[in-house]
């Protein structure tokens, strides 16, 4: 055998007997994500169905390396993701949420920056988006990190706002020379109040979420490692109530948001007189005056 191939054998057989490496363990999921999986439907979130009851749908934006940017496919994926747990009986509420350090950062400047008036107007450019706001189920926005332009449209579209001690939210599309085009210039009024709406448009000045939730725009505010499962408990009670009746109050409350007072108390009459019409509040009377939980079984 030749000098160097008894060499290479030689080194061959001393590297085998060296100890192998230890792989590194796998990444564990964030605290309170439980989990999520999107499976092969999904590219830019991640999608299932949590609680101690599997009666929440979790949806987490996931495209960290723009920072949730809301671009026309992660868009897209998020409305289909919306009517599956829409169609899904035994979801009773969502929650919407992002990573740590952004639940979405804007829209995805560089996909509009080359539109046209006419492919905007012709297109219906964002009408889309509205998915999120016509979803009869109720939407909790857990919101860390940014929130910014579309982002801070996208947990106005939700029904309640819950935020991580760091999230910030803005919208700051003045300083790219366009203004919000999602709901931001009125959802954000009807939220705020003109006088901070305006200035927060005009400027593109965040909000803490602190001055948020004092603003009225954020229900609560968290520790940015607990926001999760806060917002996971809060689906949980909203599931554990008449699905059919929590679709009817969610109708209510909007109608308030929406509406004049006549024609939101008008709105109430008749879904208030719609609920004895269902075996839940039969149910829930009745469970009432019994002393017992009450066993909801409307869908």
């Amino acid at each position: 055998m030749a000098a160097p191939l008894r060499a290479l054998l030689r080194s061959a057989a001393a590297a085998a007997a060296l100890p192998r490496a230890r792989l590194p363990p796998p990444l564990r999921a964030p605290r309170g994500a439980r989990g999520c999986s999107s499976g092969a439907a999904f590219q830019y979130l991640l999608v299932q169905k949590t609680g101690a009851q599997k009666n929440v749908g979790l949806i987490q934006l996931n495209r960290p390396q723009a920072l949730n940017a809301l671009c026309d496919g992660l868009m897209a994926e998020l409305g289909r993701a919306l009517k599956t747990m829409e169609s899904d009986p035994k979801v009773g509420a969502i929650v919407l949420t992002g990573s740590q350090k952004a639940f979405a950062a804007g829209a995805d400047i560089k996909e509009m920056q080359n539109k046209t008036f006419q492919e905007c107007y012709s297109g219906g450019f964002l009408a889309g988006w509205d998915t999120v706001s016509v979803v009869r189920k109720p939407i909790i926005a857990a919101v860390n990190g940014f929130a910014l332009g579309g982002g801070c449209e996208l947990a106005m579209m939700c029904d309640i706002i819950y935020a991580g001690e760091k999230a910030q939210f803005g919208q700051p599309e003045i300083l790219l020379g366009t203004i919000p085009g999602a709901g931001g210039t009125q959802r954000l009024t009807r939220a705020v109040g003109k006088s901070l709406a305006m200035e927060m448009v005009l400027t593109g000045d965040r909000i803490s979420a602190q001055e948020a939730k004092e603003a009225g725009l954020v229900s609560k505010v968290y520790p940015v490692e607990k926001l999760l499962d806060a917002a996971i408990a809060c689906a949980e009670k909203i599931a554990s109530n008449s699905k059919l009746v929590t679709a009817m109050a969610k109708e209510s409350v909007n109608a308030a948001f929406e509406t004049t007072l006549t024609e939101g108390n008008r709105t109430e009459k008749r879904l208030f007189y719609a609920t004895f019409a269902t075996n839940d509040r039969k149910e829930g009377m009745k469970a009432f005056v019994e002393k017992r939980k009450a066993n909801f079984t409307d869908s």
